[in-house]
């Protein structure tokens, strides 16, 4: 792993409304601690394709979130990442219930992976404008960004949705997942590492100017 790569343990950003100016605030802002694991599937490929399939004919396409949430350090925009079992990058978030709306179930996802726990409310999370949406052409198959001419039937939609913080929050993150906090300049054309979705996102803030704030 990159020495620039900060594993959240322990410690504690409201942004403009301006689509083109970001406010950031600094990681030292925010408090990090454990809880208990989260179920992960452990499967194969032929598994995950067979249950993508199953899913497919009970509910339709599958329908995914994922926040992009950015904090400062070293005057250098930073992404929050979750890690599993050491090599697995993921953006907070994950698939959406039937019926379930976008900002809702994100909101659901991130209170899930990044809170304390039902009974334990902090703030609310602020869900901002949709950065990007992802396809998976069929069950076996990368998601891409552009959805192919001849596909009519995608089995797979996830969107990324910039996620603003407010100027304090406490995360709570399962004991079998780590939280990091990955600069940008480091996931840029980074897909060997972190994935398509990942490594393309510096492009999708790239059009935002970030302003730094002081605690």
């Amino acid at each position: 792993m990159d020495d620039q790569t900060l594993i959240l343990e322990n410690g504690d950003s409201q942004q403009s409304s301006n689509s083109d100016s970001l406010d950031v605030y600094p990681l030292s802002c925010y408090y990090f601690g454990s809880k208990e694991s989260v179920p992960v599937k452990e499967e194969t490929v032929v598994d995950r394709v067979a249950r993508m399939r199953a899913n497919y004919d009970a509910h339709g396409m599958r329908n995914s979130v994922a926040a992009v949430i950015v904090v400062e350090l070293f005057k250098h925009p930073h992404l929050l990442l979750l890690q599993l079992r050491n090599t697995i990058y993921k953006l907070p978030g994950g698939r959406l219930r039937p019926g379930e709306s976008d900002v809702d179930g994100l909101k659901r996802k991130l209170s899930s992976k990044l809170s304390a726990g039902e009974g334990t409310r902090g703030p609310d999370w602020e869900v901002g404008e949709c950065l990007g949406i992802w396809w998976r052409p069929d069950f076996e198959s990368l998601l891409c960004p552009h959805l192919p001419p001849n596909i009519k039937k995608p089995k797979e939609c996830t969107k990324l949705f910039l996620v603003k913080l407010p100027e304090s929050r406490r995360f709570v993150v399962p004991k079998n997942l780590r939280l990091l906090a990955v600069p940008l300049c480091q996931l840029h054309n980074n897909e060997e590492t972190y994935g398509s979705i990942i490594s393309g996102v510096p492009q999708l803030l790239s059009k935002f100017s970030f302003n730094f704030i002081e605690p």
